[in-house]
């Protein structure tokens, strides 16, 4: 079902046009799409708008076979910007974040919830990859990453060094600086992998003179 045509047709036709006029803009290493709304005038709450997108982008992705990283809303309130990160184990393609973008932005016209015209940015999560939830620090331990929190552990918001695990509602990190510590998440600011390009490009020139 081609959901624009639930929409009025000045409306459809803006969309329409913004789609025929849609570029792929490189950023970094993350395909990136982005679509710039129409004006939508239903107001609700800064936190409910975000949980709805959240909601929406997660059905998108898992419609188009694709993993949910993360969605947020950001930017000014009368100006915002919707990213959504998506990713898939073969990488994520400009079609990828293309297809997501028309089918998200579409549902968020449809549904119209958002209180000002916005701008929507569909991408990979790129290299230095976030974590946002439980599930993230699980997957990812072992890696290498950086943590900040928004009040200090031991004096320290800033850590860099190694993601142990989790235990309960706390991740056990290896700080460079500090050591072994527990950091509650929900202290956590924002973290993120922490990829060493230079070694991954060692090990991969390596592994090719091995099968030279």
């Amino acid at each position: 079902m081609d959901l624009a045509r639930l929409l009025p047709p000045q409306r459809r036709r803006i969309i329409h046009g913004l789609l025929e006029a849609r570029r792929f803009r490189p950023v970094g290493s993350r395909p990136l799409f982005i679509w710039a709304s129409v004006f939508l005038g239903v107001t609700v709450g800064a936190r409910s708008i975000e949980k709805r997108v959240q909601e929406i982008a997660e059905k998108v992705a898992i419609d188009n076979g694709l993993e949910l990283v993360h969605a947020e809303v950001a930017g000014p309130e009368n100006k915002p910007i919707v990213r959504v990160f998506i990713d898939k184990p073969e990488g994520v393609t400009h079609e990828d974040c293309a297809d997501v973008s028309h089918h998200l932005g579409t549902i968020l016209d449809v549904e119209d919830f958002i209180h000002s015209s916005y701008t929507l940015e569909v991408s990979s999560p790129g290299l230095d990859r976030g974590l946002y939830k439980r599930a993230d620090y699980e997957r990812f331990a072992g890696s290498h990453a950086r943590i900040k929190t928004h009040r200090p552990i031991g004096g320290q918001r800033n850590f860099r060094g190694r993601l142990i695990g989790v235990d309960g509602e706390e991740v056990l990190f290896e700080d460079k600086t500090s050591g072994r510590i527990r950091v509650p998440l929900d202290s956590i600011v924002k973290a993120n992998i922490e990829t060493d390009v230079e070694a991954e490009l060692r090990a991969r020139k390596a592994g090719v003179s091995k099968l030279a």
